[in-house]
């Protein structure tokens, strides 16, 4: 069964208005006519955008810029104003909005004030933490913030082998957030945040699949979610991360045993069409995958939004996917089109 559940599509489903429907059909038939065509045509504007709250992180994750201090971007903190500023312009296109690119979201003290922000605009927000800072407190203003879908990053059902990923973290810790927010949606008799367990499976916790998902059961959230892993090195995975299980794998061998993404790289990108990535600045860049913000589509502290999405530097790097995607450095991990699913 794929990741669906009633309850939480019933609540996306809520936040669709007229004007969010239209533009989502705009988006959705100028993605397919340009697939026909072979050239980029763009209607609409995103149907969902990813802030950053921040960059920095508790945390030291190997597969991680912001875990392993290795930005070559200033790094920083989202300021309110500015995310005020531009959802203001946007808010009536867009229908998901997730606060998270790099870091740990909890450690913008403006952070659950943001999401209110966007929660009474109407828009289905989210966000994905490590769960190291959801005390008791904050797990009540978090449900209270109105925040629609809660990912808490838990790679391990025991210290010793959740640490090998999560370098620094502690287990007993996101345990204890992941219960705060049961606990206080159960109490304020919320049907929101829709929370669950994104288990990132890696080699040295695969033999945990199964154990992870009584562990969820027992916390009581709502789901559990398995994520493949992205690695930079793929073909030589220098930190033996790349699970034995193709099903939980981005990564696959050909005929000769080389490691090859599985996804393939056609000349088109949903992705790019209709959604991006807002970094804590103000930088936009295409999606997730440009960690260091190398391809900078446009700067919102010159341009507006809707300027820079329709600006020229968009419409070349439209172009340069739709002729040669596989020529472009941050294509070459892109999990688009894979699929991970319910046992």
């Amino acid at each position: 069964m794929p990741y669906l559940n009633l309850t939480d599509s019933i609540n996306l489903v809520s936040k669709i208005t007229l004007k969010r429907a239209w533009n989502a059909v705009k988006v959705m038939s100028s993605y397919q006519i340009s697939k026909l065509l072979g050239k980029p045509i763009q209607w609409g504007y995103p149907i969902s955008i990813s802030f950053e709250p921040t960059t920095s992180c508790n945390l030291r994750c190997p597969e991680c810029p912001s875990g392993l201090r290795e930005f070559t971007r200033p790094i920083g903190m989202l300021q309110k104003n500015f995310f005020f500023e531009t959802i203001d312009e946007i808010y009536k296109e867009l229908l998901y909005l997730i606060f998270y690119f790099q870091g740990e979201p909890f450690l913008n003290v403006d952070f659950l004030e943001m999401v209110k922000y966007a929660h009474d605009k109407g828009i289905y927000t989210a966000t994905s933490t490590n769960a190291h800072y959801l005390t008791d407190e904050k797990a009540r203003q978090t449900v209270e913030s109105g925040l629609d879908r809660l990912i808490i990053s838990i790679d391990g059902t025991t210290q010793d082998v959740y640490q090998q990923y999560r370098v620094g973290g502690n287990l007993d810790k996101v345990l204890e957030g992941a219960r705060n927010i049961v606990k206080w949606k159960k109490e304020l008799k919320s049907k929101t945040p829709f929370i669950f367990f994104q288990f990132l499976v890696v080699k040295p916790n695969e033999h945990q699949i199964e154990e992870i998902k009584k562990l969820g059961d027992a916390i009581g959230v709502d789901q559990v979610r398995f994520k493949t892993a992205q690695v930079y090195d793929f073909e030589n995975d220098p930190n033996q991360l790349i699970p034995s299980n193709e099903k939980y794998s981005r990564y696959k061998k050909d005929k000769n045993g080389k490691l090859k993404i599985k996804s393939g790289l056609s000349n088109h990108c949903w992705k790019l069409s209709h959604a991006n990535v807002i970094t804590w600045d103000g930088l936009v860049v295409p999606c997730c995958f440009d960690k260091d913000a190398t391809h900078q589509l446009g700067n919102l502290k010159i341009q507006s939004f809707k300027q820079v999405w329709k600006n020229d530097n968009y419409k070349q790097f439209r172009n340069e996917i739709m002729k040669s995607r596989k020529n472009i450095d941050i294509c070459a991990n892109c999990s688009e089109g894979l699929k991970v699913w319910e046992d």
